[in-house]
Order: structure tokens, then C-alpha cells, then sequence
């Protein structure tokens, strides 16, 4: 019989959550500095056009301005991203989207700094730009980018799509439309810096990757590791657009040739300008089916434009095509999709990796199919859920932890009370009212690479034992998660374990905190430390206690005999007496999950080590009049593997319910319209359902104590859901996110609805 855990499943109280409450944490714009200078960018305010001259002459003469930059005075390689080297800090020739900075200006004060900018003279000469990405893809259009403007190809194909279909009674093909969104978190992008006391340029980052900054600062100034030093401050959110270097470079830049305190905080109209946003997709797919339902074929064509430059658009492109079936088994699957450059602001990662986009687009696939074959929609997915033993479209045969039956079962019961009686309750003629499913699967980490995580557990002479890890806490509560399991390991209580979370001078890279990883490979790679420290540990107590290493346990930083707890001995003499043996009392752990890189023509290969799983259930009310739609109760089942801290597990679940609700019916970031927040819906407190969070554990055999991740899963099936709910309410399909009051008023016009309640 498995001992039970003494701290996994448990909600003990989050790092940081007392100085929060209290207002006591230290974000990026909060950092005291001595006298620091205020940075500005001036951007460029064009979509696309080449940089004749920079005059910053009348700049440098405004009163408390120290110094103007612009891309000569990078000493390094002036490019930067995340998986291209696309992206200038500063442009020298070519500017391709309204955002590009072109000068950085140093001042006393902020009046000063912006004073300066608009003394900047920069002479361009406008270029034909381009902002569709169908457009962009032909052979006529302006190049974005001179190696042309298709920047990757995806390609998933198994079996014969094109035979299959011909065998298929319902066959359905659709075209599907996501917007461009803004990340929105609530503390805006900001850092800043100082010369620390070993002389290294020491950057503190609002971010979600500090070695990635680390390195992209050491190739921009063309300095030494040990002479850049990024410290992840206290983080307000990220969503995936703080992987992405924001005010780090201009710091950085400033710092290298100043020598004195900086700091850059943009205003929100700056963070709306200039950071990443989420890839909007076109997806044209067609699907088919036999008489029961069972799919067997599966041909999507995916654009997804990734604007001015990469970012991480291959791997959304990429990670949208392996996802395409959605987390069902189809036999003959056919699968392109294009990134492509165009003249807009630039996209990147957020939260789902172009998952949530495709996920629209599948589960909106089966729903018609249901309604053609008059087949219950949870019924036909549970009839072509993946389970262990099928095979994916890139060919991998999942073994194991594979609950995605587990979370349509779940949502069953109240499924049910929706379809037989909730929506049959409504008393006003002009109120509809449906319920609808979506359900998810997701790969954890990055797709086909290597994406390790290193840790470091450590014990002091008093016993005392500290984590360093370079894993980023963006307010998921990771730092939590990772102690729990050194506390599991060791048999301490959390809260006694010191933690170095980010600093590069002392961390190692855990890679970034993206992609529902961290708790899956991080947690791995403290696991293991901690162990090592562990068997270091039990070793010497052998000596000490005269019994076999069977029977000894910890508990309370003593390590004991089972059979008679009176026999112990502490930590801190352990760890006085391997010390003086000469032994170590600081231990690294690693991790890497098994991947195949898939292949360049079928996308064949194993992209994740482990998939999450999950299904949500919406019930919404529509006001056929107005359009306003009420999304009523989401009951949310995911398969998490296993809950280190469920506390965080429903935290994430009702997260991902609210950001699912924006995307499925109000966030549209259209480029040179969305200024700030006044221009940009996000649901608030009365827009949030009831969610009820159920949580599923199906053990991932090689995670941290069988632990998967849940991050971006909880919001992916959200959205289908809200959309599906919309078409059996209204009889009518909605194919363009978002689902808008204009959109709603027209699917209702179209249903006849509208019609009905005005004639009666």
C-alpha cells in the first residue's frame, strides 16, 4: 500500500499571497532606485517604410535629456526572438510595423523624455504594406521580410483524407475566423536597472523567462554571461506576451552605456502598441464522418498571420496543426498551416498556443455532424474520444493518463438538467436559451524539441534547505508547487524552504514559463534534486542510526527509524557530518521530456511527452432583441494528472473560464482602432458565470507525482462551448470570433428569430 503524501493534493497557503494582500510586493515600476533615469522609445507610427534619416540633435538639446539612441549604438547583433532572429531593438533601415522603436531617449524625468521624442526628426519613405495574410501569400504582394512573407509550413498527414471521404456519410466543411487580442493584464510592461556591485548590468523584468531575456541581452550588447544579470521581479500576469523581450533590451542598451539607474514603465498605450498579441487564424476545415458518427477523415488548410515578426508564430502555426483533430482519433488526417509575416503589430504567444483557435474550429465541426446524424453532441465524442492505445494524427500511441473520457462522463448529469429542463424554463419569448460542449486536448511543453528544466536544491549546516530555480511565477503559484515537492521529498513543511526564484546570477534555466510546463518539467527536475539530496542524506543517517535504509523515513528535518521514532537524527548534524566528509549538500535536477521531432512532409513523430485532457459544458441565455448573451453556469472537467495544490488547479480552472468568455463573445484588438483599455471589452465580475471546476486525475506515470498541467488547458475549451451553447439557442451558427452583440443580431436575423418575436 503507497504511504500517503504528506503535502501533494494539499492547499497550504501560496508564496506570496500575505504581501500581496497587504501591498507590500515589488513590482517592476515599484523598484527604488537612486535617481534613475526615465527611458522612452519613439515608435515608428508607420506600417511599413524604409528609414532615410534620424536627427536627434534638437532632442539632445531639451533640458534634462542625457542621451538619444538609435540602433548604431548597439554593440551587439541588433535582433532578437524568441525562435527567429527577426526583430530589431532599434531600426536602422526598414520599419515594418507602426510599432518599431527607432530612437531611445534617456532623461532626468518623463516630461523631458517625452519632450525629446517629439524633437526626434526621422525622414522615411513609405512602402506598399500588406495586412491580410491571404494577401501575403501571393506572389505580387510587398515583402515584409526579404526571404519572403511565408515564414513556416506545418504539415500533419495520415492515411488518405481524400479516400476516406468518399466513404463518409456527413461530410462538412467549414471556414472559421479568430481575432487579433490583447493580453490585458493589469500591471503594465515595465523594468528596470542598475550596475550591480560585480559590475554586471543587473535588469529587473516584468517577465516570463529570465534566462531567455538574460541571453538576448548578452548577444544585443555583446557582453559576457557573467556581465548581464536579469532578476525576474514580482509578476502581475503574463498570458504568454512577457516571453517576449518589452522594455528589457532598451534597459539594458541604457545601462551599457550610462552606467546609471533606468527605468521603463510603458503606459497602457504603449503595452497596447507595441507587445504581442494573439495570433488571429483562418481555418478552413472540412470533416467527415460514418452513420454513427465515428469520424474517419480530417482536411484543414490553417493561415495564421504572426504580423511584422516571428515571435513564437511557428509554434502556434505548428502546435494548431497537431491539434487540428482535437482530442479525437482519426484515421486519415490532411493538415496545412502557413505563418505568415504581414505589416500588422506582431503576434506571439498566449495563453493556449493557437489551440484555443483550433479548438473553435473542431468542436464547432462536431456539433454539425451531431445535428446532421440527429446524435447526441456529448455522446459523439465520447464515441471518438482518444483513450489509451489510440493514435494521434502524428502517429503517437498514448499508453497512459489519457482522461479525456473521464471529463465528458463527468459532465454528463448536468448536461442533462440543461437539455431537459433549464432550457425549456425560460418565460420571455425573446430569451433563448442553450447548452453546448467543448472539450480539449493539449500537449505539455514545446512541440518535437527539447525543452529541459534544471534545479537546484541545497541544505546549509543548519539544516535549512533552499530552492533555486529559474522557473518564472507569474502568478499561477509555480513557487508553491515546486516547494511542495521538496517538501514531499524531504519530509519538511513548505513553508521552512527558502526559495531563489529567477535571478539569473543564481539560477539555472528552467526554461520558459509558457506551454503548461512548468509544473510538469520543473517539477521533474526539483523532484530529482531533491531526491539526490535526499539519498545523500539517508546514506549517512545508516552510519549513524545502525539501520537499514528501508526503514528509515523523514519527517519534521529528522530522518527516523519507522519501527522506533525515539531513533533519529536532525538535518543539521546530518549535514555537518557529510560536510565534513567532504561531500556535497547541493544537488541539481534535470529534466527533459521523450519527444520525436516531427517529421518536415507528415508530421509524423511524438511532439508531447504528455497531453492534459478536459471538457467544459456552457449554458448561456440570448436576448434575441438586443443580443446581449448571459453565459449563465461553465462546469469545467479537466484532467490534470494529479492536483499538487487543487486550490491552484480551481484558481486555474475559473482563470481560464474568464478569459475563454472574452475570447468567445467581446476581445477583438483591431490594429490603429484599440488604443487602450477604453477601446478593448474583457469580461468584469458581472459577466462571470458559475463555474463549477471538476477535477479529473488521471496519473501522468512519468510527472511529478503523476502531475500533468492545467495553465492553458482551462481556458481552450471554453469558447467552443459559449459558441455552441450560442447555435442551439439561436438555430444558427456563428463563425467569426467573437461572437459580438453585431454578430449575435445577425446570426438572430438569419434564424428567423428576430422576425418571430417582433411579429408576435
Amino acid at each position: 500500500m503507497d504511504n500517503p503524501s504528506k503535502f501533494i493534493g494539499k492547499n497550504i497557503p501560496r508564496s506570496g499571497t500575505l504581501e500581496k494582500l497587504r501591498g507590500e510586493a515589488v513590482f517592476s515600476a515599484d523598484i527604488e532606485l537612486d535617481s534613475p533615469l526615465v527611458l522612452k522609445a519613439l515608435r515608428s507610427g508607420r506600417a511599413h517604410a524604409d528609414v532615410v534619416a534620424i536627427d536627434s540633435a534638437r532632442a539632445l538639446g531639451v533640458e534634462g535629456v542625457v542621451a538619444v539612441f538609435t540602433a548604431k549604438d548597439i554593440p551587439g547583433k541588433n535582433l532578437f526572438g524568441l525562435i527567429n532572429k527577426d526583430q530589431p531593438l532599434l531600426v536602422s533601415d526598414k520599419v515594418r510595423s507602426i510599432a518599431d522603436a527607432v530612437a531611445l531617449v534617456a532623461a532626468d524625468s518623463e516630461a523631458a523624455a517625452n519632450s525629446a521624442l517629439s524633437a526626434i526628426e526621422v525622414t522615411y519613405r513609405d512602402l506598399p504594406a500588406v495586412f491580410d495574410p491571404e494577401e501575403a501569400m501571393g506572389p505580387n504582394a510587398p515583402r515584409v521580410h526579404e526571404k519572403g512573407n511565408i515564414l513556416s509550413v506545418s504539415k500533419v498527414r495520415k492515411g488518405d483524407a481524400e479516400r476516406a471521404f468518399e466513404r463518409c456519410r456527413s461530410v462538412i466543411e467549414k471556414t472559421y475566423r479568430t481575432s487579433m487580442v490583447e493580453h490585458n493584464y493589469l500591471e503594465p510592461d515595465a523594468g528596470a536597472g542598475f550596475v550591480d556591485d560585480d559590475g554586471a548590468l543587473a535588469v529587473y523584468a516584468s517577465t516570463q523567462n529570465p534566462h531567455y531575456d538574460h541571453k538576448e541581452l548578452v548577444s544585443l550588447l555583446a557582453l559576457d554571461d557573467d556581465q548581464v544579470r536579469v532578476i525576474q521581479a514580482v509578476t502581475g500576469g503574463g498570458f504568454g506576451s512577457k516571453l517576449d523581450l518589452n522594455v528589457q533590451g532598451f534597459i539594458g542598451l541604457a545601462l551599457y552605456h550610462l552606467k546609471r539607474p533606468v527605468r521603463y514603465v510603458y503606459s497602457r498605450e504603449e503595452s497596447y502598441l507595441a507587445t504581442a498579441k494573439r495570433h488571429p487564424l483562418l481555418i478552413r476545415m472540412k470533416t467527415g464522418c460514418d452513420d454513427k458518427g465515428r469520424l474517419l477523415a480530417m482536411k484543414a488548410t490553417i493561415i495564421c498571420d504572426t504580423g511584422a515578426y516571428a515571435s513564437y508564430g511557428v509554434a502556434v502555426a505548428n502546435r494548431a496543426a497537431v491539434h487540428a483533430t482535437g482530442p479525437y482519433e482519426v484515421e486519415n488526417v490532411d493538415v496545412q498551416s502557413y505563418c505568415v509575416y504581414t505589416n500588422r503589430p506582431f503576434c506571439g504567444a498566449m495563453r493556449g498556443f493557437g489551440t484555443p483557435q483550433i479548438a473553435f474550429a473542431h468542436e464547432s465541426q462536431i456539433d454539425l455532424h451531431a445535428k446532421e446524424l440527429s446524435a447526441d453532441p456529448l455522446e459523439i465524442r465520447l464515441l471518438n474520444a482518444l483513450r489509451p492505445g489510440s493514435k494521434t494524427s502524428t502517429g503517437q500511441t498514448l499508453t497512459s493518463s489519457v482522461g479525456i473520457t473521464e471529463c465528458l462522463q463527468a459532465l454528463k448529469p448536468y448536461y442533462a438538467q440543461a437539455v431537459e429542463s433549464w432550457k425549456k424554463s425560460a418565460v420571455n419569448g425573446f430569451l433563448k436559451r442553450g447548452a453546448g460542449i467543448g472539450a480539449m486536448w493539449y500537449g505539455i511543453g514545446n512541440t518535437g524539441v527539447q525543452n529541459p528544466s534544471t534545479a537546484r536544491v541545497e541544505m546549509d549546516l543548519d539544516g535549512t534547505v533552499t530552492l533555486y530555480t529559474g522557473c518564472a511565477d507569474i502568478g499561477q503559484g509555480s513557487t508553491t508547487t515546486l516547494s511542495q515537492i521538496v517538501a514531499e521529498v524531504l519530509g519538511i513543511e513548505p513553508h521552512t524552504i527558502r526559495t531563489v526564484v529567477g535571478d539569473t546570477k543564481y539560477t539555472a534555466n528552467a526554461g520558459a514559463t509558457s506551454a503548461s510546463r512548468q509544473t510538469y518539467i520543473s517539477g521533474n527536475a526539483v523532484k530529482e534534486a531533491s531526491e539526490k539530496l535526499a539519498e545523500v542524506l539517508l546514506t549517512e543517517a545508516v552510519n549513524r542510526l545502525k539501520s537499514p535504509k528501508s526503514s528509515l523515513v523523514f519527517a519534521s528535518g529528522h530522518v527516523f527509524v519507522s519501527t522506533n521514532p525515539e531513533k533519529r537524527i536532525s538535518f543539521a548534524d546530518l549535514a555537518k557530518r557529510i560536510r565534513a566528509k567532504g561531500f556535497s549538500l547541493s544537488w541539481q535536477g534535470f529534466f527533459d521530456p521523450v519527444t520525436v521531432p516531427l517529421d518536415r512532409e507528415t508530421g509524423q513523430g511524438v511532439p508531447y511527452a504528455t497531453y492534459a485532457f478536459g471538457a467544459q459544458m456552457a449554458m448561456v441565455t440570448v436576448d434575441v432583441l438586443t443580443g446581449e448573451v448571459s453565459v449563465e453556469k461553465i462546469v469545467a472537467a479537466h484532467d490534470v494528472g494529479k492536483a499538487i495544490h487543487p486550490e491552484n488547479v480551481v484558481g486555474q480552472l475559473c482563470g481560464g473560464v474568464a478569459m475563454g468568455v472574452g475570447f468567445a463573445l467581446m476581445e477583438e484588438f483591431e490594429p490603429g482602432k484599440t488604443v487602450s483599455m477604453k477601446d478593448f471589452y474583457i469580461p468584469t465580475c458581472a459577466d462571470m458565470p458559475e463555474v463549477v471546476p471538476i477535477i479529473i486525475e488521471s496519473p501522468e506515470p512519468t510527472g511529478p507525482f503523476g502531475a500533468k498541467g492545467v495553465g492553458e488547458p482551462a481556458l481552450i475549451p471554453t469558447a467552443p462551448a459559449i459558441l455552441n451553447a450560442l447555435a442551439d439557442a439561436l438555430g444558427e451558427r456563428i463563425w467569426v470570433l467573437p461572437a459580438n452583440l453585431e454578430r449575435v443580431m445577425e446570426a438572430s436575423i438569419r434564424s428567423g428569430n428576430f422576425g418571430a418575436v417582433n411579429s408576435e
